[in-house]
């Protein structure tokens, strides 16, 4: 095989060969095909799109570079959760305790954030002690004492995907759908757990801005998951304006407690019982426990509190605060129609809370808290958003991003009880199956 006949292939328009991908995807990891080569090949996919076959071929491929784990010594069915990512997305956190709670066993692969987007394990290495790494035998022993684990996924997990992750953000092939559903699904499919919900993130905070290129994106990855014996489910969810009231890492650790104490914002309440409904249906335990009654009888709580102490956490240690605070005012009296969830993102991300590099480190204090969420009645003067940093130099740049992210609209006749924000998604948009 030669990387420029397979370069030539893709770039022409014509379709891989299993072979050709199964040589090629080999030969990058171990350093034959060199990064200006995998560059071009990615671009190609990126212009020219890859069929089915090719997908599914060149994730088999990459999965096979790396190792398989095996949660068959559990006593109990393995489920796990994949979002595309957002801003405030901090479901992970309160979704894998109730899913224990209710009897399935969460072995959680998470990432950390890159831009505007969070990254789980940033959110929860705010908590002090907390460990992110963790063997193969300690997810064992952590998911048999509490049945959930969250953690970094190690070296020898689809190692091709790690390497081509890192080259696609550096060369602008982030965004092909082909490349997106193969780094995903190959990770997941090694992790090796029995039934798996996606959560495809949708709107302007996410990476897929259109419903079209979403719905694409989850009919790709899930018969991805179907093809290799994975019983995969994807939702359709809006990333349009943020999730939540918090974002940034120890203020979405603090959110997340409530929620497991039987509280929080309602669209993180209405995402996390539904994506626990369809992990435990997956897994065959639809007559289990429902996800709302772990909520609200602590026993989710438990759970949560005991996978943080399993993992070097004090679940009762104070959060990190950042230094400075800076209110936002409602400059109209009014409804918020809009409240645009990239603005908050980057202004999150420009505080501290993200990184624009993988070694950036992160501020765990900082990030945005919002007041008021689309639909709400808002007053003049009155707090709309809390930007919190170490730095005050960095909120002018944050207050930048935020220009243009927030609209209020004339308060709405007495006789309309609810505000009208035709343009916004709803939080549960379509399921996919």
């Amino acid at each position: 095989m030669d990387a420029i006949d397979v370069i030539l292939t893709k770039r022409d328009g014509g379709q891989l060969s299993g072979e050709q991908i199964d040589w090629v995807v080999d030969a990058y990891t171990r350093g034959i095909v060199a990064d200006e080569q995998m560059s071009a090949l990615a671009m190609a996919i990126l212009l020219n799109g890859m069929t089915r076959d090719e997908i599914a071929t060149w994730t088999a491929a990459m999965i096979r570079s790396g190792e398989r784990m095996d949660w068959s010594v559990l006593d109990r069915p393995t489920a796990d959760k994949h979002s595309t990512g957002g801003v405030g997305d901090k479901i992970t956190l309160p979704l894998a305790p109730v899913v224990a709670a209710c009897g399935a066993a969460v072995p959680q692969l998470s990432g950390r954030g890159l831009g505007h987007t969070g990254g789980t394990l940033d959110k929860l290495e705010s908590i002090p002690g907390w460990r992110a790494s963790l063997s193969t035998q300690e997810m064992v022993d952590v998911l048999r004492s509490t049945g959930a684990v969250i953690c970094a996924a190690g070296a020898g997990l689809a190692p091709a995907d790690r390497k081509l992750y890192a080259l696609r953000d550096v060369t602008g092939t982030v965004e092909s759908i082909p490349l997106i559903a193969s780094s995903i699904m190959s990770k997941k499919i090694a992790e090796g757990t029995g039934a798996l919900v996606l959560d495809v993130k949708v709107g302007s905070g996410a990476f897929m801005k259109t419903l079209t290129d979403a719905r694409e994106l989850a009919e790709t990855m899930v018969a991805l998951g179907t093809d290799h014996g994975l019983k995969t489910i994807a939702l359709l969810t809006a990333m349009d304006r943020p999730l939540g009231r918090a974002v940034g890492n120890a203020i979405e650790v603090t959110e997340s407690v409530e929620v497991l104490a039987g509280g929080g914002p309602s669209d993180i309440v209405e995402l996390t019982v539904t994506l626990a409904r369809e992990m435990l249906a997956a897994a065959g335990l639809s007559a289990a426990k429902d996800p709302a009654d772990a909520l609200r009888d602590g026993s989710a709580m438990d759970v949560w509190r005991r996978m943080i102490s399993a993992q070097g956490g004090d679940p009762d240690a104070p959060l990190p605060v950042a230094n400075e605070s800076y209110e936002v005012k409602a400059p109209a009296t009014g409804v918020l129609t809009r409240l645009d969830a990239l603005g908050v993102g980057v202004a999150a991300w420009r505080l501290g809370a993200g990184r624009a590099r993988k070694e950036d480190p992160v501020s765990f204090g900082a990030g945005v808290v919002c007041h008021a969420k689309p639909g709400d009645k808002v007053t003049a003067g009155e707090p709309l958003l809390t930007l919190y940093a170490d730095d005050a130099a960095r909120f002018d740049r944050a207050l930048q991003s935020l220009d243009g992210a927030v609209e209020i609209a004339s308060p709405a006749p007495d006789h309309q009880s609810d505000a009208e924000t035709p343009d916004l998604f709803p939080l549960i948009i379509d399921r996919i199956v």
